[in-house]
C-alpha cells in the first residue's frame, strides 16, 4: 500500500507543477483581446464614399448640336403633309392639313412652324388668296401636267423635239403610265420602254403628218433584194484596188532580234601567292 500511495502523491505533485507553468505562460502573454466590434452602417458608407468612382461614359458628340427631337419631329410632319398634298392632288387649307396630321393639341407655335416651312418649301405651291383668304397649299411637281391633253400640249409647244421622262411625269400625275399607253395605241406618242419590266421610260410627240404607208409592191421588191454575204463586199473592194482602213499598205519593219550574250565559264579559283610560284610545288595535274 505504501508503494501505491507514493505513486499517487507523485502524480498529484506533477499535475500541480504543470498547472503552475501553464498559468505563468498565460500571464506573461498578456490578456486575450476581445472580439473586434462589427462595422456600423456609417463606417461602411464612409468606406464606400472613399472608393474611387469611375466617370460614366457618355455618347454625346460635342461637335454636333444636341438632338432635342423637336426639329426632327417637325420635318417628319412636313414630309407627311407633302405626301398628303401629293396623294389628294387638290389644293388644301392649312386647317385640313392639321386635321390630317392630328396635331391640334401641339400648340400654336408648333403649328406656325409647320405652316412657315410649307409656305417656303420648293415642292409646295401656296396661294394666300384662295378659299376666302385663308390660303391653300398644293403639291408642286416637276412638270405641271396631270392629264393627256396637257401632256400633248406641252410636247407640241416645245421648240425642239425633246422628250419627257416618265418618272418626272409620275411625280405629279398618278395615272401617267396608263394614259401614256393609251396615247401610244392611238399613235399620238412615241414611247421608249425598259427592257426589264417594259415600263415607259421616255415619251415624244408623234407627228401624224410624218406617218405614211408604203405600197406593198415596193415592199416586196425591197425584200427580194439579196444582201451580200459577210466578207463578200470586202473582197469586191480589194479586187477594185480599194483597201480597207484596217489593212493599210505600209510595210511594218521587222523587229531587230538581239543576240543573247553567252556567259564565259568561270575560272576554277583565284590564283594567290604569286610571289611563291618558284618555291611551291604545282599539284594541279592531280585534279580530277
Amino acid at each position: 500500500m505504501s508503494y501505491l500511495q507514493n505513486q499517487i502523491s507523485a502524480f498529484k505533485s506533477s499535475v500541480n507543477s504543470s498547472a503552475g507553468k501553464v498559468a505563468n505562460k498565460r500571464t506573461a502573454g498578456g490578456t486575450n483581446p476581445g472580439p473586434s466590434p462589427a462595422p456600423t452602417h456609417s463606417s461602411a458608407s464612409r468606406q464606400n464614399d472613399l472608393k474611387r468612382k469611375r466617370p460614366e461614359q457618355s455618347n454625346v458628340v460635342y461637335s454636333q448640336p444636341a438632338d432635342t427631337g423637336t426639329g426632327k419631329n417637325i420635318m417628319t410632319q412636313v414630309t407627311y403633309a407633302i405626301d398628303y398634298l401629293k396623294d389628294k392632288n387638290t389644293p388644301k387649307t392649312f386647317t385640313e392639313i392639321i386635321g390630317h396630321l392630328s396635331v391640334h393639341n401641339s400648340g400654336k407655335d408648333y403649328q406656325s412652324m409647320i405652316k412657315t416651312i410649307l409656305m417656303k418649301h420648293d415642292k409646295v405651291n401656296y396661294d394666300p388668296k384662295n378659299d376666302g383668304g385663308e390660303g391653300t397649299f398644293s403639291f408642286r411637281p416637276v412638270h405641271d401636267i396631270r392629264n393627256p391633253d396637257k401632256l400633248l400640249g406641252h410636247l407640241q409647244s416645245q421648240p425642239t423635239f425633246k422628250g419627257l421622262s416618265v418618272r418626272e411625269l409620275k411625280d405629279g400625275w398618278n395615272g401617267a403610265e396608263e394614259s401614256i399607253d393609251e396615247l401610244e395605241d392611238q399613235g399620238k406618242l412615241l414611247v421608249t420602254r425598259n427592257k426589264k419590266d417594259h415600263h415607259a421610260k421616255m415619251v415624244w410627240p408623234n407627228d401624224p403628218s410624218l406617218s405614211f404607208t408604203i405600197d406593198e409592191e415596193f415592199q416586196s421588191i425591197w425584200h427580194k433584194i439579196r444582201l451580200p454575204e459577210a466578207g463578200a463586199l470586202a473582197d469586191e473592194l480589194e479586187k477594185a484596188g480599194l483597201m480597207p482602213a484596217n489593212k493599210s499598205g505600209a510595210v511594218k519593219a521587222n523587229p531587230v532580234r538581239q543576240e543573247k550574250k553567252t556567259k564565259k565559264p568561270r575560272r576554277g579559283g583565284k590564283t594567290t601567292n604569286l610571289h611563291m610560284i618558284g618555291v611551291l610545288k604545282d599539284y594541279s595535274h592531280l585534279k580530277k
